[in-house]
């Protein structure tokens, strides 16, 4: 299940609140050389912007030919770092994409190639099939097929600005973009985003009208040191903290987290959702957690180039507020931490085996791997792409997975 000529044996060496090859000060003296050579002018520090402590740092690329700034969040200042700092490598990647491409309809180029079925990501988009319709194509491998597949360049491209005269089918996603220390690590990392998208809009059609009990989890059941830490900080910063177990039919852990000031606090910011999906439910909680800070940060620092006014205003309504905390706290969750078993392997070999069991056991049947790692840089950066989970949209249209669970109501977890 792994792309030819990829090395097959990928120990992990660092698992303080992440998985990964080697710790996030070496892989940061590794790759800050590339800030020049890519447009990167700042690692800026926006942590003391808040009063909650949880590091985070954003990443500034004026001349992007996307988002120009990035955010980044972790346990600690490096991890931070790091995390800023890859995110804006592999959107440079993705906005530089240096591939062949063809240019053809997919009706023409299934003559010549193996083609991406795009059925289910146009059924998400509520758009008509397109079998005449020229487009760009570059090669990426299907892990579960095992064959060679040519996806759409617009699926994996971060360029804004299409070429002339081409019209954009599809819109522009960093969903499933990652990057890491070795291929097997950014692949894995990207498929954790993937099946985190799909479990959100999957939980979030499912909301039975109490806030989705049933998934919530009792906090005071979280042993894990790293996590128990990390809700001790929040609760000291005066906050309201929400966890839900959001873990789709794929079974690979994610959560949601939401996190909101108390009534009463000095500065009320609104609430923030925060999502996290790994092999290791300790890490998946930590990145919604994590993530859900970041989030307030990003509203805080106000940088973020594609969040409109009024993204600034919506989640400001007391009696929305007050809702949600009632939501939480009424009536007490029930549900433990411990209740779901980590998957981890030892190795990125084998939670990228593990990931594709369990996504082909979801009954998926396409996952394809675009590699956009360029030879004179050598930061492994991948593009995944699975067309037939749900994208994370909420509001419609939606693919067969999503309307399967509106009909036939939550499955068993």
């Amino acid at each position: 299940m792994h792309p030819p000529g990829t090395e097959r044996r990928v120990a992990k060496h660092f698992r303080a609140g992440t998985h990964r090859t080697r710790p996030p000060d070496q892989t940061f003296r590794d790759y800050s050389r590339f800030m020049g050579p890519m447009g990167i002018t700042r690692l800026a520090n926006v942590t003391g912007l808040d009063f909650i402590g949880v590091p985070v740092y954003v990443a500034v690329r004026p001349n992007a030919r996307s988002l120009s700034v990035t955010q980044g969040k972790g346990l600690d200042p490096d991890s931070a770092k790091v995390s800023a700092l890859m995110e804006a490598i592999e959107c440079w990647h993705a906005e530089h994409i240096d591939k062949p491409l063809r240019y053809e309809s997919p009706h023409a180029l299934r003559r010549s190639a193996e083609v991406m079925d795009l059925e289910p990501l146009l059924a998400q988009m509520g758009r008509e099939s397109l079998p005449h319709a020229p487009l760009l194509w570059m090669e990426g491998y299907d892990l579960i097929r095992q064959t060679a597949v040519w996806v759409p360049w617009e699926l994996v491209s971060l360029y804004d600005v299409p070429p002339p005269g081409v019209v954009r089918t599809f819109t522009p996603s960093s969903n499933g973009l990652a990057s890491g220390n070795h291929l097997l690590e950014a692949m894995v990392h990207g498929l954790c985003e993937l099946i985190e998208r799909d479990a959100t809009t999957l939980w979030f059609l499912s909301e039975d009208g109490t806030g989705g009990k049933a998934s919530q989890l009792r906090l005071d059941t979280v042993e894990e040191p790293l996590c128990r830490a990390l809700l001790e900080r929040l609760a000291e910063a005066g906050l309201r903290v929400g966890v839900y177990d959001n873990t789709s039919d794929v079974g690979i852990a994610s959560y949601q987290c939401v996190l909101f000031d108390k009534p009463g606090a000095l500065r009320r910011m609104g609430y923030f959702w925060g999502f996290g999906c790994h092999l290791a439910p300790e890490v998946a909680l930590l990145r919604a957690l994590t993530e859900a800070v970041q989030c307030r940060l990003t509203e805080i620092t106000g940088t973020r180039d594609d969040i409109p006014w009024e993204a600034y205003q919506q989640n400001r309504d007391e009696e929305e507020l007050r809702e949600m905390e009632r939501l939480i706290l009424e009536p007490p969750p029930s549900l433990r931490f411990d209740a779901r078993r980590s998957l981890a392997g030892e190795g990125f070999e084998e939670d990228l085996t593990r990931v594709l069991e369990a996504l082909r056991g979801a009954g998926i049947t396409s996952v394809v791997a675009v590699d956009l790692t360029r030879p004179e840089v050598g930061v492994p950066v991948v593009k995944m792409l699975a067309p037939e989970l749900e994208s994370g949209a909420l509001e419609g249209p939606f693919g067969t997975r999503a309307r399967r669970r509106m009909l036939q109501g939550e499955e068993p977890r």
